[in-house]
């Protein structure tokens, strides 16, 4: 491995930032629901926030499985750290495969790396019931320039951020289905929040609804229709990044009553205790849930380069859906489990091994995209899957 390339030195960075900046203010940002200025910060300072952008236009030029490792690395130390820079990857990877090579967005991408805006995603809307693939809201188009207002049920940390990628209706005439990706840098729109963010767990991602009134120019809507962005991109990323970030919790949750577990070893001086033997078996549930992910971005990874029209196709969807549905169930298994095993002093909080942050965290993962939705969006698409291959078997 190169050690002096992009995506080490970045690694480095967020291993750093993840033991020294995330992780000291995890249990305060959990505590008071409040935005984690210190890591986005630290993560501005060393470019994290542009490891997606290509490379010709400035950025770390970082693919799918090198963001992915990112996302878990910080996920081990504060998991709405990693969820913002999730999220805002998501977006990038959003514009960057998308914007079809046209100067405008170039131009803005360079800026977002010179600058290391933070992009927040709207796609969701009072009115449709949770399904990203239909809007309400439509781009008003006025010679140059462009309005759109929109009711957004949830905005992730969208007070916080830099700038808004925001779908729509293409025009007032539009179906539902028919939709664009609006961007809204700051200064383009105004943002007046609906409720407040006092949630079970991913409290620092500070994410309630908000009443979008953009004004902006007309290049700012990206040239590819949505729902190929969504289903090439913005899902695939989403379930993926997600995924990882969700390792990340398990990751740290197992090696919190691992060293616990240790610990009491040696006062008992037993040859090998019988909670080494539970926790082996959560370890190998661990080894199944990042096993998952990773064919998943193998077989990403592949359509992108052989393939790209099968990103589009039901297959894909199923297995993409899936992965997100397992990752979601895993973390918080193994991270309930690891709770049982270490007992009390994961209970307790402000100990070493507490895991009532990690376990109110995972329980998210199961909303985001409510795993309801999904299996019901699998059954639809498994009663029009025709045929399979040995790829799409596994093998």
């Amino acid at each position: 491995m190169d050690t002096s390339g992009p995506y080490s030195l970045l690694l480095k960075s967020v291993q750093r930032i993840g033991a020294d900046v995330a992780a000291v203010h995890a249990d305060d940002v959990d505590k008071h629901a409040r935005f984690p200025h210190e890591s986005i910060a630290a993560l501005r300072s060393d470019k994290v926030l542009s490891a997606g952008v290509p490379a010709d236009c400035g950025g770390a030029g970082l693919n799918i499985r090198e963001l992915a490792s990112l996302c878990a690395c910080l996920g081990q130390h504060c998991a709405a750290s990693a969820m913002i820079l999730a999220m805002h990857y998501i977006q990038v990877a959003s514009i960057a495969r998308h914007y079809k090579n046209e100067a405008s967005w170039r131009d803005y991408l360079a800026s977002l790396v010179i600058e290391q805006r933070l992009i927040a995603s709207a796609t969701s809307e009072v009115g449709v019931g949770g399904e990203m693939r239909r809007s309400v809201c439509a781009v008003e188009a006025q010679g140059d320039t462009l309005t759109l207002t929109k009711n957004a049920t949830t905005i992730s940390y969208g007070q916080h951020a830099d700038d808004l990628l925001i779908s729509a209706r293409r025009n007032q005439a539009a179906a539902a289905n028919d939709q664009v990706l609006v961007l809204a840098k700051k200064g383009d729109y105004q943002l007046s929040e609906q409720g407040t963010w006092d949630t079970l767990g991913m409290r620092g991602t500070c994410s309630p609804g908000a009443l979008i009134n953009v004004k902006a120019g007309s290049w700012q809507i990206l040239p590819q229709d949505f729902s190929d962005i969504a289903g090439e991109t913005m899902v695939p990323y989403s379930h993926i990044l997600w995924s990882s970030l969700w390792l990340g919790i398990a990751t740290n949750a197992l090696h919190r009553t691992r060293d616990l577990i240790r610990g009491n070893a040696r006062k008992q001086k037993e040859e090998v205790p019988v909670a080494v033997q539970e926790l082996t078996r959560i370890f190998s549930q661990h080894q199944a849930m990042r096993d998952g992910l990773f064919a998943v971005i193998s077989e990403y990874e592949y359509l992108l380069e052989h393939e790209p029209p099968q990103l589009l196709g039901v297959a894909f969807g199923i297995r993409i859906n899936n992965l997100k549905l397992d990752s979601s169930q895993h973390v918080v298994n193994i991270v309930s489990q690891a709770m049982q095993l270490a007992g009390v002093m994961a209970y307790k909080n402000g100990t070493p091994f507490s895991l009532g942050r990690h376990l109110r965290d995972a329980y998210s993962a199961i909303l985001m995209i409510h795993n309801q939705r999904i299996v019901e969006a699998n059954a639809s698409m498994h009663l029009i899957l025709r045929g399979s291959s040995d790829r799409q078997l596994g093998f």
